[in-house]
């Protein structure tokens, strides 16, 4: 079943999670017949459910996290829901466009998809993405990649090796359609960098285990490549699964 690793700290999840661009939303739209109904599953902070607000009649937003939820954005055509991704109290055929975002790794997929299966109308859309490593420059990069593996990385989930391999190890039961490559740039301060590691589950658990934040030693070497610079562009490579139920 779903695995919940985030509502200890969601309003770090919520406040400093890099949001999807335009361009991927666009080419989802383009291939779902119908506005009226979205389900977004794993929804988190509701970031992408508001987004689905936009362009869809009604939108269901549904986590495992009571806490996640609490700092969602409220909307008059989202309805957030507390229930797992793989058994859910939605109708057949219900839905127009289901999506997952970054969350996919944490289902049990099969019951997942057979749910998903269930609540989709006929030829409904399923879109599941997420997004790799952060990289800004030649200096700090390879700090962050020492923090990723060396100092957090046996703190990570088993699950996290999904992302690290774009879920092309996950089975996707469904009409693919072929999808470009997106990136989510975007110019972030130094403080908003510090709270997004800070916001990374294995970040968390090693904080919970050793009463240590790991942050602390990290922070001289990024203070001194980042410079005087207010903001400094930061690019995440997203890569997407979609297909037609």
């Amino acid at each position: 079943m779903s695995t919940d690793l985030f509502s200890g700290h969601a309003n770090l999840y919520a406040a400093f999670r890099p949001t999807y661009p335009e361009e991927l939303y666009t080419f989802i739209f383009s291939h779902v017949t119908g506005r009226d109904f979205a389900w977004d599953c794993g929804t988190g902070n509701g970031q992408v459910a508001r987004r689905l607000a936009q362009d869809f009649n009604r939108v269901c937003a549904s986590d495992i996290s009571v806490e996640q939820l609490e700092n969602a954005t409220r909307h008059d055509r989202i309805e957030y829901l507390v229930s797992s991704a793989e058994k859910t109290s939605f109708p057949a055929g219900s839905f127009d466009l289901i999506t997952v975002a970054q969350a996919l790794h944490w289902f049990d997929t099969d019951l997942f998809y057979a749910e998903a299966r269930r609540v989709a109308k006929k030829h409904a859309v399923i879109a599941l993405w997420g997004y790799g490593h952060i990289t800004i420059n030649g200096q700090i990069d390879p700090l962050l990649g020492h923090f990723y593996s060396n100092v957090v990385g046996k703190y990570w989930d088993d699950a996290r090796r999904h992302v690290e391999t774009e879920y092309r190890n996950i089975p996707f039961p469904f009409d693919e359609i072929q999808s470009p490559r997106f990136y989510i740039e975007r110019d972030w301060t130094m403080a908003h960098l510090v709270g997004y590691l800070e916001s990374w589950s294995a970040t968390q658990k090693y904080i919970r285990e050793t009463n240590v934040n790991p942050l602390r030693e990290l922070e001289p070497g990024l203070k001194k490549y980042w410079g005087n610079a207010e903001t400094i562009r930061v690019r995440f490579p997203l890569f997407l699964r979609a297909g037609r139920i």
